[in-house]
């Protein structure tokens, strides 16, 4: 007798399920623009109305969580880099643009440099592959303003995110004055670029 093996058919999730998750999504990221994304997820399910159990079914992580209130962040940080690269131009200038991109989408809730920066060091961490792929961007704008001399030869796209990553975390509203984030990205830019070419007077250099 032959035995066949048939793999059970995956069960669409339940419209309530559908809903339950958006809402959930919904209540999270008002939760985490107001109070930073240390808000605990207990009450997160609080104020979502749902029983921690269902909050955990559907995010059993605050990392998965927060991956999914930041895939509308990606995408926009996708649209940014696609523009940059559309726009073309003086190479310094455009890693300048990808990496201001790069830190306001570090600053889309207050507190999530250090989630970030603990999950791109962890390979099981559901950040991992969404920081590879930022930095993987990063060394190819990097790479550019360093084949033209505005990019100091010695940094590395890693560098320019970690960078970024303190740049953000110190520009959260809990630590910072409103012109700090302006002046870290100077000293950051100051850092990285090269021969005393500022990418803003590109046409000087």
């Amino acid at each position: 007798m032959i035995v066949v093996s048939v793999s059970p058919i995956p069960r669409t999730p339940r419209k309530d399920a559908l809903q339950n998750r958006a809402h959930i999504l919904e209540v999270a990221g008002r939760a985490f623009a107001e109070g930073g994304v240390d808000v605990s997820l207990d009450a997160i399910a609080k104020l979502a109305g749902v029983g921690n159990a269902t909050l955990y079914r559907h995010f059993p992580t605050r990392d998965a969580l927060l991956l999914a209130l930041l895939a509308p962040h990606h995408e926009r940080l996708d649209r940014e880099k696609a523009m940059i690269e559309a726009d073309g131009g003086h190479s310094g200038r455009m890693l300048e643009r990808w990496i201001d991109a790069l830190g306001d989408w570090m600053r889309a809730y207050d507190g999530l440099p250090e989630p970030l920066r603990a999950g791109w060091s962890v390979t099981a961490s559901p950040f991992k592959s969404t920081c590879d792929g930022i930095i993987e961007s990063t060394d190819a704008f990097l790479r550019a303003a360093q084949r033209d001399g505005f990019a100091q030869p010695t940094a590395s796209a890693t560098d320019i995110f970690l960078a970024s990553l303190a740049v953000a975390w110190a520009s959260g509203r809990t630590t910072a004055r409103t012109d700090t984030q302006d002046r870290l990205r100077n000293l950051l830019r100051d850092g990285w670029s090269a021969g005393g070419c500022h990418p803003a007077r590109a046409d000087d250099c």
